[in-house]
């Protein structure tokens, strides 16, 4: 049994079988990459471009991570030391590296919509490693995949996003991913953070801390763009913490088996303290080793690997 869809574009519109199926593998990659060499054959002879035109760490050093794991052979792109600064267009980008014989391009782009153009372009595989204000699929995946490692299931629980939901392509992805899988899901922030068109996702949203967190089996926190706060945003940083930050206090209001998440970098004091951040609670480690997991997993099926 494969996939059904022949590209990770997004998690909208992805069946629950296909979650299901990535989620599954994912669990058996776990395993590998627990062996004293966690290597396997399956991508070998694979070409795979990491086309990265945004700045990203976590989620770079992730795919290449899993890449290697798999035995393909990865192939590192930089917007910023490419022929992109001479003008290059980004169709003229990828023909040209498929003209080197790749099979698959997982790519980040500050454009929404760039990885479903690249299917336009190209006989490869596209998986999307986030597009601007779109998605970001694998990092909701592995949030699944770290939710149901814990409570063994994801059908039920429900989850509080909260943060700056309107910049968020985590928070769509897990939206709409979390919700195919029966998962209720809460979107919280500021008035001014919030969706703009607040039916499309399907989701609650609400800018009322204590009625996000009601009955939370999940508190999932989003990184707060600093920046943000000298456009007027949200009052100041103090406010912010105070009244949408994750603290001790608030901590004690929660089930005592919730699991607290975050995407990550945290601003530490800001959505989360660090006594939280740092609690038995908090898997938020555990999200960056399930990545490579997650990713070992959707390039390992949109490959066409073996047997793992």
């Amino acid at each position: 049994m494969g996939l059904h869809i022949q590209h990770l574009l997004g998690l909208e519109g992805v069946s629950k079988e296909d979650i299901t199926l990535i989620l599954d593998t994912a669990d058996s990659f776990y395993s590998v990459l627990e062996r004293d060499i966690p290597v396997v054959p399956t991508l070998r002879g694979k070409t795979i471009v990491n086309l990265f035109y945004e700045n990203s760490t976590r989620t770079r050093i992730s795919f290449e991570l899993a890449e290697k794991r798999l035995s393909a052979s990865p192939l590192n792109f930089s917007a910023s030391t490419s022929s992109v600064n001479k003008g290059e267009s980004l169709r003229d980008t990828i023909q040209n590296i498929e003209a080197m014989k790749i099979d698959m391009v997982v790519v980040r782009h500050q454009s929404a919509g760039v990885p479903y153009f690249l299917t336009n372009c190209t006989d490869a595989v596209i998986v999307n490693a986030g597009d601007g204000l779109h998605e970001h699929p694998t990092q909701a995946l592995l949030d699944m995949m770290t939710i149901r490692r814990h409570f063994g299931k994801l059908d039920g629980l429900k989850v509080a996003i909260i943060g700056d939901i309107f910049h968020s392509r985590v928070a769509r992805s897990n939206a709409w991913g979390m919700t195919t899988m029966g998962m209720n899901v809460v979107l919280c922030g500021p008035p001014t953070l919030l969706p703009q068109h607040r039916d499309s996702l399907g989701v609650k949203i609400t800018d009322n801390l204590n009625e996000a967190l009601d009955g939370a089996d999940v508190v999932m926190l989003l990184r707060i763009q600093l920046e943000r706060q000298s456009s007027g945003t949200f009052p100041s940083i103090r406010e912010y913490r105070d009244r949408y930050g994750i603290d001790i206090e608030k901590m004690r209001r929660l089930k005592p088996n919730v699991l607290i998440m975050h995407p990550g970098p945290i601003n530490r004091g800001v959505e989360v303290s660090s006594d939280v951040a740092d609690s038995p609670n908090s898997v938020v480690l555990e999200q960056v080793t399930n990545g490579v997991a997650v990713r070992m997993a959707s390039l390992f099926l949109l490959g066409g690997g073996e047997n793992v």
